[in-house]
């Protein structure tokens, strides 16, 4: 007998055999055995497989593909004891055959079809218990996981078929009497399905029979207010009349009197004045609340032995809108409820609510002193009678006050009890410092949610399994909502109420910036309302600033930035960053390396802001306010660079005109020159690319050659890759050709330090032709220069010696000092390559003196390292260790890496042929680690070489064996032909390894 398989797609796909879980093979079997079990003894042709598997792009191989699926799903049945007459093959396609099975499907089709003719036959219970059983079938959302047009249609579908059957189920409840238990299950159906209008026409008819008239009217309240503002539309005929009955009483609302007779209501008697409840005004926990245990932690401290002289415990949540500040208020409250047993306060004081206004302190207090049993009549007219009331009632007595969503602390104020006994929470978007001074409050200043937390937060929401089948996704889904609590919920309850949709549709529909503020303002929770109401509060000056820092797109930024974005002094800028930080449009991430603050705006805030600038601000408004950002940093970044250098050397410059920043400003940001350009890396690097993208070429390539020192400096590669791309397409849009032999040197130059030889000489080449051709001779010198360097490294001295003649010539004639040291300190290396020691003395010694003009740049270390190479030669080994010294010092106070492995090689080889080969060893391997975080091949080639050596004169002969074929690979690789041939010389020296080839012949070579 075949065994009996159960299949269940009213959730994530399921198959049981005899009570066992099989376990069906990948995605693509999966989608197939959906679309089968979909249309259950029914033919589902090839194509349409074909269709849902590659969703309009197939293999040329796709009906083979879907051949070999069904095959290995007839196999996985087979191995469960069925025949293989359950996927049978008919023409155009395949039939699922459910004959002997259960599908959860047919078994719905079945039950609703039995309720519906109980309905019928007039037998209610029946009927009801028919779509009970069939609502049990769900286990989450249909066929969760598998994506594919057909599947979704299907999907969604059924989830209609769902909420009918919650609909008919509970119409048929109200009929039995069992109205409590409608409200119940339909509530959560009308908050997640608001433009249902039968849901809420029976939760409307289920609360009156109740008794609760006004809730009913309120529901139909909010069901006009989402149609209208969401359709346009007034609601339909049945849910007016239904109001209207309701607000006359109609008798006709009644159940039939030979129906079930409705739940009785008791009501208990109306207390006395000295038996009142105790008055609990918080709003319902939070759902799903997540994380925030150091927040939580914070608050605790509240709750520790206050006296009743002290002032109550004040803590103050602030953060920005959606960050969570009353859900932290909210569920702190309940946690601690049990600690104020004389009352529970709790009130919206909608200070920044955008459609309300701030609640008046005066209401506040008659609420409370009411709920407190304080008759009407009694209440005083005056506000601070009224508060003087207020504190004398709960003077001695345990009471929790909630304030969410103040304003400020002068609405905060009257509403404070005036003993230590209680406790207050205050939410709000500003700091209140008169809270912290006057009363000493905690307070809490909330951020966005770790994220892990976030993540979550998301799978507490959504069915944790969909969030756990795509972690990264749900990290991505996470970051696009800026791990803000409100548009997390948001996106999560978007996930759960669209059970067809997957985590990575979602992150599709929000990694568009232009609809991202829309996918996470729908319904009653909008992300982009929260932010309009603090921007709507704005100063004109605030809100220009707010609207203009987005343009910018930069990571972050700082005063002076700011300054330059509307044109105001440096100090006026200040003011206006610290007031968008106060209101929590603005955020501080922390002081840089020069000292100074720097500001961000989160992404959500962001692309509201450009969204209020398209609206607010003219087109040239915009474009100079950016030009003038951008001009800004090329003033600042060119000013770096000449310090750096000691002029205005190893560069040349555009016509951009410089934004005029203070003279003594700049001084102060470009003291520790580099320390400036690394505290602004991200910027530059956005500003090139948004001068590129605005056809700013001339600035794009301009401050490309400012910055190149940072990236050469703290081997920032990628950053000077993407930079040089987006200035040379910038350039060749403008045919701006001393751009683009610019952007090709400086392309050129990166080549080289990552060790790709055999690319550097196009970019150098073309350079050098266009430098040529318009006249250009420092721009010429430069791709001179570089494409010596280049022929170093290649192998050939006499033309590399050449090409430095040449270019040392050119650098004297425009006077550009620091790159005639460079020239001169590399001269010297080609004497010593050529072997002439005497000459390349005379080089260094010149290349010394030169810089010395300059004062200690970095190119001081560059001619004191060569300088030390050619001492080392001449065996004046403590002379050179003296030069290494100077260079490691310079390279160091520089943080410059590169440099710093370069100084570590030149110690650990003169070490070595001083015979300290211990010494050398512990240098070089320092030097190893240090270009290795450079990821230059070549130079980590010349430090295995080294270091083969070091080995091998400590008596480590397989250590140095592996060290020179390690480092001869990396040669090669490198096109560094004269190294590899100095690696293969020392292999050679070692002799052939035990029981093999030489070692030379590793590789083919």
């Amino acid at each position: 007998m075949d065994a009996r398989i159960e299949f269940g797609l009213l959730g994530p796909l399921s198959v049981t055999a005899d009570g066992r879980r099989t376990a069906v093979g990948g995605p693509r079997q999966r989608t197939i055995l959906a679309l089968l079990l979909l249309s259950p003894d029914s033919v589902v042709s090839v194509d349409a497989m074909v269709e849902a598997v590659w969703q309009g792009v197939p293999p040329a191989t796709a009906r083979t593909q879907v051949a070999i699926c069904v095959a290995g799903l007839r196999k996985v049945f087979r191995a469960e004891g069925c025949g293989d007459d359950l996927i049978t093959t008919v023409h155009p396609g395949y039939q699922l055959n459910s004959a002997g099975h259960r599908i959860d499907l047919l078994v719905l089709q079945d039950l609703v079809q039995r309720a519906e003719q109980a309905v019928g036959g007039g037998r209610t219970a029946e009927a009801a218990a028919c779509y009970e059983r069939a609502l049990e079938l769900w286990r989450g959302p249909v066929l969760e996981g598998i994506t594919g047009r057909q599947v979704e249609d299907e999907t969604a579908r059924l989830e209609e078929v769902r909420m009918c059957c919650q609909e008919a189920l509970a119409e048929l409840n109200v009929a039995l009497g069992r109205n409590l238990e409608v409200i119940g299950s339909l509530a959560a159906v009308v908050r997640e399905q608001p433009l249902r209008e039968r849901a809420r026409h029976i939760l409307m008819r289920a609360q009156y029979l109740a008794g609760r008239r006004a809730e009913a009217l309120e529901t139909f309240r909010e069901g006009r207010q989402q149609s209208v503002e969401e359709l346009g539309l007034e609601p339909g005929a049945a849910l007016l009349q239904l109001h209207d009955a309701i607000l006359r009483d109609d008798p006709a609302l009644a159940p039939p009197e030979d129906g079930p007779p409705p739940a009785p209501l008791p009501l208990p008697p109306a207390p006395a004045a000295e038996s009142r409840p105790t008055p609990f005004l918080l709003p319902p926990n939070v759902p799903a609340f997540t994380g925030r245990a150091a927040e939580t932690a914070t608050l605790d401290r509240l709750l520790e032995g206050r006296a009743e002289e002290q002032p109550p415990g004040i803590g103050l949540i602030t953060g920005v809108p959606g960050v969570g500040k009353t859900g932290l208020a909210v569920h702190w409250s309940h946690r601690v409820a049990a600690r104020f047993p004389d009352a529970r306060l709790y009130v919206d004081l909608c200070g920044h609510d955008g459609t309300r206004e701030p609640t008046t302190a005066a209401d506040v207090l008659s609420r409370f002193l009411r709920a407190l049993g304080v008759p009407s009549e009694q209440i005083p007219a005056d506000t601070g009678e009224r508060t003087e009331l207020y504190r004398s009632l709960l003077a001695g007595r345990r009471v929790l006050v909630v304030l969410d969503n103040a304003r400020d602390a002068a609405q905060v104020d009257p509403l404070l009890p005036g003993t230590g006994r209680c406790c207050v929470i205050v939410t709000g978007r500003q700091p209140m410092e008169q809270l912290m001074l006057r009363y000493g409050a905690v307070h809490v200043q909330l951020g966005v949610l770790p994220p892990d937390e976030a993540v979550e937060l998301l799978g507490r929401i959504v069915p944790e399994d969909r969030i756990a089948a795509d972690p990264e996704q749900a990290e991505r889904l996470a970051e696009l909502c800026d791990r803000l609590p409100l548009a997390l919920r948001i996106a999560a309850a978007r996930l759960a109420s669209k059970p067809h949709w997957s985590v990575p549709h979602l992150v599709a529909r929000l990694a568009d910036e232009c609809r991202r503020l829309d996918e996470l303002s729908q319904g009653e929770s909008q992300v982009r309302a929260g932010f309009a109401v603090s921007y709507r509060q704005l100063a004109p000056d605030a809100a220009r600033l707010y609207r203009r820092l987005a343009l910018l797109e930069a990571p972050d930024v700082t005063v002076w930035t700011a300054a330059a974005l509307i044109d105001v002094h440096p100090f006026e800028a200040e003011r206006l960053l610290e007031h968008l930080v106060d209101v929590q449009l603005l955020e501080v991430t922390g002081t840089d390396g020069t000292g100074r603050l720097r500001f961000r705006q989160q992404n959500l805030l962001a692309l509201f802001a450009r969204e209020r600038a398209a609206a607010e601000d003219s087109v040239d408004e915009r474009t100079q306010s950016l030009h003038r950002a951008l001009r800004g940093y090329l003033t600042v970044a060119e000013h770096a660079h000449r310090v750096e250098y000691g002029g205005d050397f190893a560069l040349i410059h555009g016509s951009t005109p410089r934004l005029e920043l203070d003279a003594l400003l700049l001084e102060e940001l470009t003291a520790d020159p580099l320390e400036w350009f690394e505290a602004e890396r991200l910027s530059l690097v956005a500003a090139i690319d948004l001068a590129a993208r605005l056809g700013l070429d001339e600035l794009a390539w301009d401050l490309l050659g400012c910055t190149v020192v940072l990236f050469q400096t703290r081997g920032y590669l990628d950053d000077w890759q993407d930079s040089c791309e987006r200035a040379l397409a910038a350039t060749r849009a403008a045919g701006n050709l001393r751009g683009e032999a610019a952007v090709l040197e400086s392309l050129g130059e990166r080549r080289i330090g990552i060790q790709h030889i055999s690319a550097a000489a196009e970019p150098l080449l073309r350079a050098q032709a266009l430098f040529e051709q318009i006249g250009e001779e420092h721009g010429r010198a430069l791709a001179v220069r570089s494409l010596a360097v280049l022929d170093r490294v290649q192998g050939d001295p006499i033309s590399a010696r050449a090409r430095l003649t040449e270019a040392v010539e050119l650098f004297r004639a425009v006077g550009d000092l620091s790159c005639e040291a460079h020239v001169l300190g590399f001269l010297a290396q080609g004497e010593l390559d050529l072997g002439r020691p005497d000459a390349a003395l005379t080089y260094a010694e010149q290349a010394v003196a030169v810089a010395r003009r300059i004062g200690e740049t970095g190119v001081t270390a560059q001619v004191h390292f060569r300088y030390a190479r050619v001492l080392s030669e001449l065996e004046r080994f403590a002379d050179a260790e003296r030069e290494l010294q100077v260079v490691l010092r310079v390279v160091t106070a520089r943080r410059d890496l590169l440099g710093s492995a370069h100084a570590r090689l030149g110690l650990g080889e003169t070490m070595l042929r001083r015979g300290r080969a211990a010494e050398a060893h512990a240098e070089l391997l320092i030097a190893l680690d240090l270009v290795g975080r450079c990821g230059t091949v070549v130079g980590e080639g010349r430090v295995g070489v080294a270091l083969g050596r070091a080995a091998a004169a400590l008596g480590r002969t397989d250590e140095a064996r592996e060290r020179l074929n390690r480092a001869a690979e990396l040669l090669r690789a490198g096109g560094a032909e004269r190294d590899l041939e100095l690696a293969e010389q020392e292999l050679a020296a070692l002799g052939p390894a035990a029981g093999g080839a030489p070692d030379g012949d590793i590789g083919g070579v």
